[in-house]
């Protein structure tokens, strides 16, 4: 049995000063603290052996039962940390507040107690936390069990109850919403956009769902934000970015208005304002979307936005928007410049940036890397997409790289090799739940590029490939590839002998 390595990937994601908390907090401890001399180690490492730290600690009497040291050492340091963040996040004073609420209780220090629970429904109302909400007014019941008890009947009964009720009918209807979210998330998760007509059904169900389509229909703030997110969720599935920027501003401003709403639910807020920026780009809007990458990245310094969960997700998707823009102005040498410098970033978040996110990064490399006539360096990131066997996640990506991977090969002369791909292409898309005219027409023609040595003949069949083409964009449901490869600027570039780059920055000019 492999040996778990959960103590080693929790010590390497502490930062110093929550390292430097533990080991304060170890030093109010009397006695021997094995955990020390283990962590100490284990900490120094770039790599985790457990073999090697067996040998190291031979002579100790802890390593005979290593197993329950490494879980000791793991349940000290989660102790240190929920210390170290007790006061930084608004559910960590509420679980405090209430624990202390049922201390003073149990003590019969009913004054004392009516005084935490006070403060804390402030905290819990502030924040829309309904759940601890709906806890505090249940204390509120018991106190008043007590003051009656004691013969004081000040307290309206009934307008606690009333309380309670709009309390619970918030919250309902938040997770009403939390789980129409999840429907439309999976949507965009499993394919980025809408491949067919059983899932434009599901989206569409979606959009006109009475909660998402009805006025007023969301009791709190952030009911509202989701709302508003699910909207532009619906319409950038079906690549309707117009509506969807409309939705995300919304979102966000709703957000800005209520900062400690805002702070609560950073990770939404941030991909909000990815989404804003995705529109912001296919509307060629440049400048406004290389200003909001740096609002973004300027995030990460604000409270709120702090956690290692939001500077990863700022990091992968702010260098793969950035990409994705530079791409579309044609400025491939500066996309291909970026790469050291997000190859260095993922290295030091190994581990933690989704596979999603790799996956998206290590595709726009391959793009970068064509866009510049690197065609060898881009097969090799495109493969290491293609060899993934991934079945759920972003088909859309596995299906177009397909596509991508044969352009790819025919820049590289290898044509009898096409041969081969053309098929296991048509095998794999064949599989799909998709209706992409657009990629039946381009592997038609590639296919006959692949058996025509004559540089004539070829430009005769780039010529019909581009009437393809352009007939086949008209359809908006069509226009999807361009969002994962220009197949127009590139049969323009052939037929016209410019560069791929050329074409690009050509046509933004004009």
């Amino acid at each position: 049995m492999k040996p778990s390595t959960e103590l080693f990937k929790l010590i390497k994601s502490l930062t110093k000063s929550e390292k430097r908390f533990f080991k304060l907090s170890s030093s109010l401890q009397s006695g021997e603290k094995n955990y020390l001399k283990i962590f100490d180690y284990i900490e120094k490492k770039n790599e985790y052996n457990e073999s090697e730290l067996k040998l190291h600690f031979k002579n100790e009497t802890f390593i005979k039962h290593l197993p329950s040291e490494k879980n000791h050492v793991y349940k000290l340091i989660l102790k240190s940390l929920r210390s170290y963040y007790s006061e930084q996040s608004v559910n960590s004073i509420l679980k405090q507040d209430i624990k202390n609420v049922e201390i003073l209780y149990n003590k019969a220090l009913y004054r004392e107690c009516e005084k935490f629970v006070s403060r804390a429904k402030q905290i819990a109302e502030k924040h829309e936390k309904f759940y601890y909400w709906v806890e505090l007014i249940n204390w509120e019941k018991k106190l008043l069990d007590s003051a009656y008890e004691a013969g004081v009947f000040s307290i309206n009964l009934d307008k606690l109850i009333e309380e309670e009720e709009i309390v619970i009918a918030k919250l309902r209807n938040l997770a009403e919403y939390t789980v129409i979210y999840s429907k439309i998330n999976l949507v965009f998760r499993s394919g980025g956009f809408t491949r067919n007509e059983t899932e434009r059904k599901v989206v569409e169900d979606i959009a006109d769902y009475h909660l998402i389509k009805g006025k007023n229909t969301a009791l709190s703030t952030k009911a509202a934000s989701i709302c508003y997110y699910i909207k532009g969720l619906c319409a950038a599935t079906n690549r309707n970015y117009d509506d969807s920027f409309q939705f995300f501003n919304r979102a966000r401003e709703i957000l800005d208005e209520n900062p400690h709403i805002k702070s609560d639910t950073g990770v939404r807020y941030v991909m909000t304002l990815f989404h804003l920026l995705r529109c912001y780009i296919d509307n060629k809007e440049f400048d406004q979307a290389k200003n909001l990458i740096s609002d973004i990245r300027a995030l990460q310094y604000n409270k709120g936005f702090k956690s290692v969960d939001i500077s990863v997700r700022i990091f992968a998707n702010s260098y793969n928007q950035e990409l994705v823009m530079l791409h579309a102005k044609g400025e491939f040498q500066k996309s291909v410049a970026l790469i050291p410098k997000i190859e260095k970033k993922q290295e030091i978040y190994k581990g933690k940036v989704s596979k999603e996110m790799e996956l998206i990064l290590t595709y726009n490399k391959a793009y970068s890397c064509f866009g510049i006539g690197d065609f060898k360096r881009a097969l090799l990131y495109l493969n290491d997409v293609l060899n993934d066997n991934e079945q759920k996640l972003r088909q859309d990506i596995y299906s177009f790289a397909r596509l991508f991977n044969l352009v790819i090969h025919y820049e590289l002369g290898n044509y009898e090799f096409l041969e081969y791909v053309v098929k296991s292409t048509n095998r794999y898309l064949n599989k799909q739940a998709r209706n992409y005219e657009i990629e039946n027409a381009c592997i038609k023609q590639i296919r006959k590029l692949s058996k025509t040595p004559v540089e004539v003949n070829r430009i005769e069949i780039f010529k019909s490939l581009n009437n393809d083409i352009h007939t086949l964009l008209k359809d908006h449901n069509e226009q999807v590839v361009l969002e994962y490869f220009n197949i127009e600027a590139w049969v323009k570039s052939k037929i016209q002998k410019l560069s791929f780059e050329k074409v690009i920055q050509d046509s933004i000019k004009e």
